[in-house]
């Protein structure tokens, strides 16, 4: 499809990257969303806690929303889309990735950009409960890229499934890692490897025949934990073949329900392979938005709704 024009203008005081992305991470809050917990069991022997809030009236609609790295179903993002779309007659399942529920999780893997055996896990549970006629997908940054691979790499979707939105997704993991490992985004990377490894710690006792003290105190970047962890972890040679197989840049010319991304132009964790201009101009399913400001995840607006929310719902009633 013809790339869409944005229509996104944020407060002046918001245009740069910098502010949208760390106002946005840390000080919006959220208020009015009351979240149900629903553990998830898995077929091999983990669980996924799904945080779901509901439209005032019965509904048979319902958004999956997917965090991103390090986040869980609390984050304002997430709550944010959840109370729009609970206000506009539709149910949210907020999912928690694996070990993101505030409780670990049960074995040595958790999750990562791909991991879209845990998205199939969930819609199939939202589709046993026999309620929902249409279910849509919402996913930001690390979630926005799992939820295009599960959509492009599958011949076959679920009937119920009518659509996806993609915020700020990083389509091609290797260039966002290297974004994310640059001078300019070291605060944000110092950040998020502090709280991995944080994470990581307990599986030094728990599972010492697959990670030793010397392999955890060799990760000194994003990189090394996706080498020492995420990869090995997960089935993959190495960081570079994890990158390769679960990028969604790959998979978005098989996308065959309507999805829509938007990545912000000043996301300074996106590298240029991350705005797929050519793979949405030949998919009539894929739509591109690519507004000039939001930086990651960082589209304020007024009243505390974000435009990403608001372009959510208006595409998925179109």
């Amino acid at each position: 499809m013809p790339i869409i024009q944005s229509t996104y203008k944020p407060p002046f005081w918001a245009k740069k990257s910098f502010v949208s992305t760390v106002f946005s991470g840390l000080a919006r809050t959220v208020n009015g969303v009351a979240q149900t917990r629903e553990r998830l069991e898995l077929d091999d022997g983990d669980f996924l806690d799904l945080d779901w809030s509901y439209a005032q009236q019965s509904s048979d609609k319902v958004i999956i929303l997917l965090h991103g790295l390090e986040g869980n179903a609390q984050r304002p993002y997430i709550t944010g889309t959840a109370k729009l779309f609970n206000e506009n007659g539709i149910d949210a399942c907020a999912v928690n990735f694996r070990g993101c529920s505030g409780e670990p999780n049960r074995l040595y893997r958790s999750y990562h950009s791909g991991a879209t055996e845990d998205l199939e896990a969930v819609i199939n549970h939202v589709l046993e409960k026999d309620k929902y006629s249409e279910i849509y997908i919402k996913g930001i940054s690390l979630g926005a890229n799992m939820a295009l691979k599960y959509a492009g790499e599958r011949e076959q979707l679920p009937k119920a499934l009518k659509g996806i939105v993609a915020v700020s997704s990083p389509c091609y993991l290797k260039g966002s890692c290297d974004a994310l490992m640059s001078l300019k985004n070291r605060h944000y990377a110092i950040r998020f490897l502090a709280h991995l490894k944080d994470k990581l710690k307990p599986k030094l006792e728990q599972f010492p025949q697959d990670i030793s003290i010397t392999d955890f105190n060799t990760i000194k970047t994003l990189l090394n934990f996706d080498e020492v962890y995420t990869s090995k972890a997960h089935g993959f040679k190495n960081a570079l073949d994890y990158y390769e197989q679960c990028s969604s840049l790959q998979f978005l010319p098989n996308i065959t329900i309507p999805t829509l991304i938007i990545n912000a132009l000043n996301d300074s964790f996106l590298s240029a392979e991350c705005y797929p201009v050519k793979e949405a101009k030949e998919n009539q399913n894929l739509y591109l938005e690519m507004p000039k400001y939001g930086g990651h995840v960082g589209f304020i607006d007024k009243r505390n709704l974000y435009y990403n929310e608001k372009r959510a719902l208006e595409f998925i009633k179109n």
